[in-house]
């Protein structure tokens, strides 16, 4: 690492207009796993004009390279993935009702009542199930079952669906206060922060932008782009659980997902597909502290991002994960604080600029 430590002008900018209407649009857009078409046009459109290539890859990763002026450069990969956790039409019942498979990880329990949007145009829905007032008292003591739940579209709205399209949570993005309210914040929040790097990336490192698919069902975009871009370095821009509501349990002691709202973004030391790369975890811990920026070290614990993939690349790529806490992830309505954004962002930037060869020193330990 360089060891000047004078803030980079990228870790200094705020959040504008631009970015949260970026966020917006990118939110709002259905891309579940396999189908991320709404998002990968956004992309496209925001990282032609800063990148010197730009081109979607068999998988349908976007794959956006901005390259540096420096003589001696380090190339880094840094994925974020446009697919969000959603559903599948599988059976069509006829009158506008059908049966669905969750796509990704999904608690089945908290899906009846939600309304939903099906398939390109976005059609409508609710998801339904028998109303309490027609339901038996041993009825009431189980959660409702998958197979019992169906996407109500209504007769019209039925007549536009078929099976094979996806659906997702009609949440609309919202600002409440320092908060950000919206569906698919994981990660949608990671496409936005890759868009912002590419735009003011630092001259001393190639930047290997990869827009994933499908990382919710498997990791599995981030493995085709990682082998083809071949990095020095790999990092995974995503969102995390935040587990800081009032604690019910005997003892009150949180052990899991111990990253909080207004903590800044986590780094991550290691989850369930990944140990991340010493080397990169200390340098990421001493660019925040030197900066002033908050951050907050994720709890070792189930689940994974990108990272999972791209380090287990051709011969090994050292990788690691930075994440924005949010509350409800992987349901209709996630919660972030718009400061852990920012100052993800800012870690991000300020990181990358005082980035050198040396980091990739063999290590000790």
């Amino acid at each position: 690492m360089s060891p000047n430590k004078t803030t980079p002008k990228n870790s200094r900018r705020k959040l504008g207009k631009r970015q949260t209407e970026l966020l917006r649009s990118l939110c709002d857009a259905l891309s579940v796993s396999g189908d991320e078409q709404e998002v990968r046009e956004i992309v496209l459109r925001e990282v032609k004009p800063l990148c010197q290539q730009v081109e979607v890859d068999a998988m349908g990763n976007v794959l956006a390279t901005r390259v540096g002026s420096a003589a001696s450069k380090v190339q880094v990969m840094i994925a974020a993935h446009m697919d969000e956790v959603g559903f599948m039409l599988t059976q069509d019942d006829g009158d506008g009702l059908f049966g669905f498979s969750i796509v990704g990880g999904i608690d089945e329990r908290q899906l009846v009542g939600k309304a939903v949007i099906v398939g390109r145009e976005h059609i409508p829905g609710v998801i339904g199930a028998k109303a309490i007032h027609l339901t038996t008292p041993e009825e009431r003591k189980t959660a409702v079952r998958l197979e019992q739940l169906r996407i109500d579209l209504g007769p019209d709205g039925g007549a536009k669906a078929k099976v094979g399209d996806r659906a997702g949570f009609a949440t609309r993005y919202t600002e409440i206060g320092p908060s950000i309210r919206a569906k698919a914040l994981d990660n949608r929040l990671g496409v936005a922060n890759l868009i912002e790097l590419l735009r003011e990336a630092p001259e001393n490192i190639d930047l290997l932008a990869a827009f994933t698919v499908q990382e919710e069902v498997g990791l599995r975009g981030a493995r085709v782009a990682a082998y083809h871009l071949n990095p020095q370095i790999g990092i995974a821009v995503d969102s995390t659980p935040a587990n800081d509501l009032p604690s019910y349990d005997e003892d009150g002691e949180n052990t899991r997902y111990n990253t909080r709202l207004d903590h800044g973004p986590a780094i991550y030391l290691m989850d369930g597909a990944t140990i991340a790369d010493r080397r990169l975890a200390e340098w990421l811990m001493k660019t925040a502290e030197d900066e002033g920026i908050p951050y907050q070290i994720r709890q070792p614990n189930p689940g994974g991002t990108d990272a999972g993939a791209i380090h287990k690349t051709r011969a090994g790529v050292p990788s690691i994960s930075v994440s924005v806490p949010q509350r409800y992830c992987h349901t209709a309505a996630g919660l972030i604080r718009r400061a852990d954004w920012e100052n993800a962002l800012r870690l991000l930037s300020a990181a990358l600029a005082r980035l050198d060869s040396k980091i990739l020193t063999p290590s000790e330990a």
